[in-house]
């Protein structure tokens, strides 16, 4: 009997993907004992304006995952990650596997009231990267107060808490090193001449 793959899914706007989504990333996979992590920006993510285009953002993401064998990128026709209308597609797709769900724990606030949230979590396993200045005990407190917990649960802090999209793109419109910029981002960002328009 063949062993079951664990598939990460991380959902975000990766505007633009950076070292800390890699990073997470790699993380996950080591802590989860996952398979492959399948990266799934968002076509028009919730509460965001002022997104780069969904082309330039997936062919970022695809450079940037070149490199890593079990990384993937999956473009769903969805405008954001719906529990209600994702999920049963992910769960489609990859028929059998154990599907784990990949979060910053800057999201986990909002998580109980995502509409149809115990149809995720009475199915899904739960991973949560540690950023800023959250604390693992604290967050594991919080969710053990949910009225349902997730299928299980894996907390680690982040190797890169800080790094965020904000200050890559601001970076690229000063045209100045920081953080977290990966060199394949920087490259195709001047090449398309993203992120020159507005002011920071």
């Amino acid at each position: 009997m063949s062993k079951q793959k664990r598939i990460g899914i991380y959902a975000g706007t990766f505007d633009p993907v950076h070292s800390g989504h890699i990073a997470f990333a790699l993380q996950a996979v080591a802590a989860a004992r996952l398979d492959k992590v399948y990266f799934i920006p968002e076509r028009q993510p919730r509460g965001k304006s002022g997104v780069e285009h969904f082309g330039h953002r997936v062919a970022m993401l695809q450079r940037a995952t070149q490199p890593h064998r079990n990384f993937g990128v999956l473009e769903l026709v969805d405008v954001n990650f719906s529990v209600v209308r994702t999920l049963p597609k992910l769960e489609h797709q990859f028929t059998d596997a154990r599907l784990v769900f990949l979060f910053g724990s800057d999201a986990v606030d909002s998580m109980p009231v995502w509409p149809n949230i115990e149809r995720l979590l009475s199915s899904a396993e739960l991973v949560i990267g540690l950023r800023d200045d959250h604390q693992e005990q604290a967050l594991r407190e919080y969710i053990a107060g949910w009225s349902l917990a997730p299928k299980a649960l894996t907390v680690f802090t982040s190797y890169a808490p800080d790094v965020s999209s904000g200050r890559v793109r601001e970076a690229l419109y000063r045209r100045q090193p920081v953080r977290g910029l990966l060199r394949s981002v920087e490259r195709y960002s001047n090449r398309n001449w993203l992120y020159v328009s507005v002011g920071y």
